[in-house]
C-alpha cells in the first residue's frame, strides 16, 4: 500500500512538472517570436530583399532591366497564361458579343478547381475574357479556348505561335487556363509578354477592375468577383495590367505593368513561397524605386 500511494505522488508531481512546463515553453515561444527581426525592405547593399524565386523589374519605356533575379529561369507559370489567352482571343477578331456555351468540356478535370460558371450557360464572349482576367476563372478560360475555331487545340497552336513572333523563346503553352504545369516562361519572357499585353485597351481595362457582377442568364442572378490581385483592390497602386497566377508547381505568381515615379514599370514574381509574398515583394519593388528614382535613368541591378 506504502508504495502504491508512493508511486501516486510521483505520478502527480510529474503530472505538475509537464503542466507547468507548457506554459512555459508557450512564453518563451512567444518572446522569441517578439524577438525575430520583420523582413527588411531592402538588403545591404540597398537593393529590394524579394522573397521570390525568380523576379524581373523593367523599364517598359526604353526595355532597360533595372533589377534582375533568376531571370532566365524557366517556371509554370499557372494564371499567367491567360493573358496569352486573351490576346489569342482579341487578335482573331472573334465578335466578343457572341454567346458562347459553357460545356463539360470546360470542367477542370487536372486539379479539381470550381466555378461559378454554370455547364450550359451562355456567356458573351467579352464576359468570359473579363471574367477570366479578374476572378483567374479556370472554366471561363477553357470555353474561350474550346470555342475558338478549330478548337483547343488551334488554339494552343496560336498561342504558341503568338509567343514565337514575340521572341518568347522559354515559353510554352499546352492549354489556355494555365493549370497544367506544362505552361512555363521566365521572367525575361514575362516582362516582353506583359508588355505586348498593356497594348490591348481591353486587356488593360478587364485585368484592374477591381470587382465584378455578372448576371447569370438563366436564373438572373448576380454573381460577385473580385480581382485576385489585392493590389489593385486596395487602389494605392497605379496599376496598367495585372495578372496572378497559383499551381501547387508554380508557387504564387505576380506580373503587372504599373505607374512608378511617374515610369511604366514592369514587375515579373515568379515562385513566391508564401500566401502574400509577391504582394510583399511588390510593395518593397515600389518602395526602392520611389527611393531611388535615379536608377529608373539606367542603372541595372542584379539580384
Amino acid at each position: 500500500m506504502k508504495r502504491l500511494v508512493a508511486f501516486l505522488a510521483l505520478a502527480l508531481l510529474a503530472s505538475a512538472a509537464v503542466a507547468a512546463d507548457k506554459p512555459a515553453s508557450k512564453a518563451r515561444a512567444t518572446k522569441a517570436s517578439a524577438r525575430a527581426p520583420a523582413l527588411s525592405d531592402f538588403n545591404k547593399d540597398g537593393d529590394p530583399n524579394l522573397q521570390s524565386t525568380a523576379a524581373l523589374v523593367l523599364d517598359a519605356k526604353t526595355g532597360q532591366t533595372l533589377f534582375a533575379k533568376n531571370v532566365d529561369q524557366i517556371h509554370p507559370i499557372a494564371s499567367i497564361t491567360k493573358l496569352m489567352t486573351a490576346m489569342v482571343v482579341l487578335d482573331s477578331k472573334l465578335p466578343l458579343d457572341e454567346a458562347v456555351q459553357i460545356s463539360t468540356e470546360d470542367l477542370d478535370m487536372l486539379k479539381g478547381t470550381r466555378s461559378r460558371l454554370p455547364v450550359g450557360a451562355h456567356f458573351r464572349r467579352d464576359d468570359l475574357i473579363r471574367i477570366a482576367l479578374v476572378a483567374s476563372d479556370n472554366r471561363a478560360a477553357a470555353a474561350l479556348g474550346r470555342s475558338y475555331p478549330g478548337g483547343i487545340a488551334a488554339f494552343v497552336d496560336a498561342m504558341n505561335t503568338k509567343a514565337k513572333l514575340l521572341g518568347l523563346t522559354a515559353t510554352t503553352f499546352v492549354d489556355s487556363s494555365g493549370l497544367a504545369p506544362g505552361n512555363v516562361s521566365s521572367p525575361a519572357d514575362l516582362g516582353r509578354l506583359v508588355n505586348e499585353a498593356a497594348r490591348y485597351a481591353e486587356i488593360r481595362e478587364y485585368s484592374t477592375t477591381p470587382a465584378l457582377d455578372v448576371t447569370l442568364p438563366d436564373t438572373g442572378r448576380k454573381v460577385a468577383y473580385v480581382n485576385t490581385n489585392a493590389l489593385v483592390r486596395a487602389g494605392e497602386w497605379d496599376i496598367g495590367v495585372s495578372k496572378t497566377g497559383y499551381i501547387s508547381e508554380s508557387g504564387k505568381c505576380l506580373v503587372m505593368q504599373a505607374i512608378i515615379s511617374g515610369t511604366p514599370i514592369v514587375i515579373v514574381l515568379l515562385d513566391s513561397w508564401g500566401r502574400l509574398t509577391r504582394i510583399g515583394d511588390a510593395n518593397r519593388i515600389k518602395k526602392w524605386l520611389e527611393k531611388n528614382p535615379s536608377l529608373i535613368a539606367g542603372n541595372f541591378r542584379a539580384g
